[in-house]
């Protein structure tokens, strides 16, 4: 395992900002402690996690490309600083995941790490992605850094292990953490599901090659995995709202949820499966 160190509804993005836009992406929500130094702090439905430490925070995702302001609300409201994010990740190179990651980067001076597949197309703002490209969608930002599956991000004391899962897009992550609280282990996964776009193609015409192949390799893992708490890109993938309420009391087992995460990661897979079974009459 290589160690890094400084010196991540559901159907998700559509084709383009000038798509119509779901208007729970843009509702504002209240940052909250997800369980130990995780707390998430983006809007209704599109997720944004901070992941703190003595030595800085790790934000994953942004929302659209005027949500700096509400990330930057979230984390003053849980007594933190945007200006202290150090690393900047995503689980996803969607726009609407994706499209305030220059300005925070411009803001804070943080470190955008992602994954090789993902990186270009962070780098040219969309214009490369396989499904959605042709034209820039959101504001291209440098990559600094390349992560790679099994790669261990480290800061301060925060420890995050990247999971490779491809497929929504060919560089899709998700990251693995471990948390103690009250004399309890907790797995925690921020999981990048293998959801399907529409218009989006498996083995004709392929949308990018081995699309299928990495949707196939996605389920295998997320299956494998055994995990406690979960979120993911999206509020509605993981419940958000059944678990939560705003200003709810913090609980470090509000957002246990194991037999959950695995039901949801099945269904996708059953979709996935009907699609290729659909694509190949």
């Amino acid at each position: 395992m290589r160690r890094l160190a400084v010196a991540g509804c559901l159907v998700c993005a559509v084709a383009a900002p000038a798509a119509a836009q779901n208007e729970a992406w843009t509702r504002p929500f209240p940052g909250h402690r997800v369980i130990g130094n995780l707390y998430a702090v983006g809007t209704y439905d599109l997720a944004v996690f901070l992941i703190t430490s003595d030595e800085g925070h790790i934000l994953i995702n942004t929302g659209l490309e005027d949500s700096t302001s509400q990330i930057r609300d979230n984390i003053e409201s849980l007594g933190f600083r945007l200006d202290d994010v150090k690393i900047l990740l995503q689980m996803q190179s969607h726009w609407d995941h994706t499209a305030a990651l220059a300005d925070i980067k411009q803001i804070t001076g943080a470190e955008m790490w992602a994954t090789a597949d993902d990186a270009p197309v962070l780098e040219d703002g969309g214009f490369s992605d396989p499904h959605f490209g042709g034209r820039e969608s959101f504001k291209p930002i440098s990559v600094d850094k390349i992560i790679a599956d099994g790669d261990l991000i480290e800061l301060g004391e925060t420890r995050l292990t990247v999971l490779e899962t491809p497929g929504h897009t060919a560089g899709s992550s998700s990251y693995l953490m471990e948390v103690r609280e009250g004399g309890r282990d907790y797995t925690v996964a921020i999981a990048n599901m293998g959801t399907i776009n529409p218009g989006k193609q498996l083995v004709v015409d392929p949308t990018y090659p081995g699309v299928a192949d990495d949707f196939a390799e996605t389920f295998r893992k997320q299956k494998a995995l055994d995990v406690d708490v979960w979120v993911a890109a999206h509020g509605g993938q993981y419940g958000l709202h059944d678990k939560y309420e705003a200003g709810q009391a913090y609980s470090p087992e509000t957002f246990v949820d194991p037999d959950g995460f695995l039901a949801a990661v099945e269904r996708l897979e059953r979709l996935y499966l009907e699609q290729l079974a659909s694509e190949r009459r």
